[in-house]
C-alpha cells in the first residue's frame, strides 16, 4: 500500500479487516475507534485515501445520503462479487460458479465485462427475509 502508515491508519485498517463482512458508515467506524484516540476527521481522511488506493469500496445506502465503506483488500475478497443485505448490512461473497454464470450471461447478452472487485449486489438476506 502506498503512502505512510500512521498508527491511526494501522488501527483503522486492522478494524476494517476484522469487519470485512460488514458495510460501515464513517460515524460507526469512528465510534468504534474513539477509545483508541482516533478522531472523526482522521477516520474520514483515511477512508478517502484507502478508497483511492482500492483498499475499500464506498457505497450509498438506498434512499439516503449515508455512505458506507467495506474493506475489500483481503485475499478472500479479491475477484469476488459481494452480496449486501440492505436491511442488516451483512456482506457475503457470491459463490464462484454463480458469479461466473452471471458474468458470462452479461458478456453474452450485452457485451459487458464486469469488474468483480467493484461489484456489489444489493438485496435482502435469508435472515432478514423471515
Amino acid at each position: 500500500m502506498a503512502g505512510y502508515i500512521t498508527a491511526q491508519r494501522k488501527m483503522l485498517l486492522e478494524f476494517l479487516e476484522k469487519n470485512h463482512d460488514k458495510r460501515l458508515s464513517a460515524s460507526q467506524i469512528a465510534n468504534s475507534l474513539k477509545n483508541d484516540g482516533i478522531s472523526v476527521s482522521a477516520v474520514y481522511r483515511n477512508l478517502a485515501s484507502l478508497e483511492a488506493q482500492g483498499v475499500i469500496n464506498r457505497s450509498a445506502k438506498e434512499g439516503t445520503r449515508e455512505i458506507f465503506y467495506q474493506y475489500t483488500n483481503s485475499n478472500e475478497c479479491k475477484n469476488c462479487i459481494h452480496l449486501t443485505c440492505t436491511k442488516c448490512g451483512r456482506v457475503t461473497h457470491m459463490d464462484n460458479t454463480t458469479a461466473k454464470k452471471m458474468s458470462d450471461a452479461l458478456k453474452k447478452t450485452s457485451g459487458f465485462n464486469i469488474n468483480k472487485n467493484k461489484t456489489v449486489v444489493f438485496g435482502v438476506c435469508d435472515n432478514c427475509s423471515r
